[in-house]
């Protein structure tokens, strides 16, 4: 694929992602994660030359390698990964631009103590099993509310900006759809929250009509 032709497949994405807003809000916004754990440096420079400048790594140490190869460039990291807490420390030596994946209460209060001792502040998103899967990780829908508030309260270099979660993983809309519908009506509860992280490449669309103002976009924005 040229650059021209990667442009214009770019550009394409784009238009999907307008639309899809316009069907939600004329006045919704919605931010590209360009989810790059399948690429290397050059593919990220490639897409940064098109325009895009938020990535997102799911493995700390990809994130480091990658974020140190590309050091030059003004990129926004976002690490969208579940985190061991083992890792809390190389992550913090990054200091990605947001953390979107907080999943348990024990993982906040053990990130709060890194973070307190080095006096610095994370922005996060908690994350939600809005669908109730056993595979994914996440706070289950009727507990996110208190949760969130627990962090909120009890971890103050934690920055809470809102919420991320992953569609239901089923053939069947509907379900992706209430999955959705699920994780919003929990984030427009939240005070102060200006994040819904939801959608990637292929419920993205559906994602952002039930009201995601970020989506992460893996493999439609580096076709192969």
């Amino acid at each position: 694929m040229t650059q021209l032709e990667y442009k214009l497949h770019i550009d394409n994405v784009i238009r999907r992602v307008e639309e899809a807003r316009l069907k939600f809000s004329a006045h919704h916004i919605v931010k590209i994660v360009a989810v790059s754990k399948y690429v290397d440096s050059e593919a990220i420079k490639r897409l940064y030359e098109i325009g895009q400048r938020a990535f997102g790594e799911n493995r700390v140490q990809d994130l480091r390698q990658k974020s140190q190869e590309l050091e030059d460039l003004p990129l926004e990291w976002h690490f969208i990964g579940n985190l061991q807490k083992n890792k809390i420390n190389n992550l913090l030596d990054i200091n990605p631009f947001l953390f979107q994946a907080l999943d348990s209460l024990e993982l906040a209060h053990e990130l709060q103590k890194r973070l307190e001792k080095r006096e610095m502040k994370l922005e996060t998103l908690i994350q939600i099993n809005s669908a109730k899967e056993e595979t994914k990780h996440g706070f289950m829908p009727e507990m996110a509310k208190d949760a969130y508030m627990q962090i909120k309260e009890e971890c103050p270099n934690i920055d809470l900006k809102g919420v991320m979660s992953i569609g239901a993983h089923t053939n069947d809309k509907q379900k992706v759809k209430e999955s959705f519908e699920t994780t919003y009506r929990i984030y427009k509860e939240l005070p102060d929250a200006t994040i819904c992280s939801m959608g990637m490449s292929g419920d993205f669309e559906l994602a952002i009509e039930c009201g995601s103002n970020m989506v992460r976009l893996g493999s439609i924005m580096f076709p192969k």
